[in-house]
């Protein structure tokens, strides 16, 4: 997701560092982003120039302190996990601007939750993208308790300046999309573990019926399987609702490593 989002910034004209503490996960992010270039360039959806630009204008670093040094907006898109979460944003907040944009790409946890590490809290919002985030467009911009208005305002304006479409909510369990979309695919993971028809079967189902452009499972297999748990799992914790248990065969995949597309297997078999 941080690949995804980092190109995104960089298309719309953003110089970018992307942190991380490993070295390994900072060439994967490199790599992530050759391939979508690569992947749009064929399709013709970009120039050469504007994909060697867009490139260009993306560094990488194990340096958080070297990193932020300077820097208008901190977007994190580390694991959904608040304590991971808190920890990196204390480390952020030592470092970073008081003027600063500061944003989580959290799709399930509490904004509020996650600022309250931060001395500046209203200078804190939800920029939940889109898994691929180069291509959807929808971004959803989190009014978390403290956020203040001048902070919305700047959140939505940056969203739209890298071609996106901000829409903004508050801070409820699942946000807009998640809060309607989960539900639709756990439902099609409970359907497929009580033996209602083959994944195959509830994908084409969906895409043909519903005229949707890919099916749950699928999706599910992009999400990756274990950030599909961990969402349900959160939704469920916060709001008790059953709609909100996660599906067994779910469980099952996630301790066998299958996690979708990036293992090879998840729901579905991958090249």
């Amino acid at each position: 997701m941080g690949a995804g989002i980092a190109q995104a910034c960089a298309s719309g004209g953003h110089a970018v560092t992307v942190v991380d503490r490993q070295p390994e996960a900072l060439e994967r992010c490199g790599a992530t982003i050759d391939a979508s270039l690569e992947r749009l360039l064929r399709k013709g959806s970009i120039a050469t120039e504007a994909a060697t630009a867009t490139r260009e204008r993306v560094r990488t670093s194990t340096d958080l302190a070297a990193a932020l040094d300077g820097t208008d907006v901190v977007i994190e898109a580390v694991y959904e996990d608040l304590a991971v979460k808190q920890d990196l944003w204390r480390a952020v907040d030592e470092h970073s601007r008081p003027d600063a944009l500061l944003a989580t790409n959290t799709s399930s946890l509490s904004v509020t939750e996650i600022a309250q590490v931060l001395r500046h809290p209203e200078r804190f919002c939800g920029l939940h993208f889109f898994n691929p985030v180069p291509v959807l467009p929808l971004v959803e911009v989190v009014r978390a308790e403290h956020t203040s208005a001048t902070t919305l305002d700047e959140a939505v304006a940056f969203v739209s300046g890298i071609g996106k479409t901000p829409i903004v909510c508050g801070d409820t369990p699942g946000f807009i999309v998640n809060r309607l979309l989960i539900p639709y695919v756990n439902d099609a993971i409970h359907a497929l573990g009580e033996g209602v028809a083959r994944a195959v079967d509830i994908d084409t189902a969906m895409k043909l019926g519903a005229n949707l452009p890919m099916g749950p499972l699928a999706l599910a297999d992009l999400i990756g399987l274990d950030v599909t748990l961990a969402v349900i799992e959160s939704l469920h914790r916060e709001t008790a609702d059953p709609r909100f248990r996660p599906a067994p065969r779910l469980r099952q995949l996630v301790r066998a490593g299958k996690l979708g597309r990036k293992s090879g297997e998840g729901f579905h078999r991958y090249e």
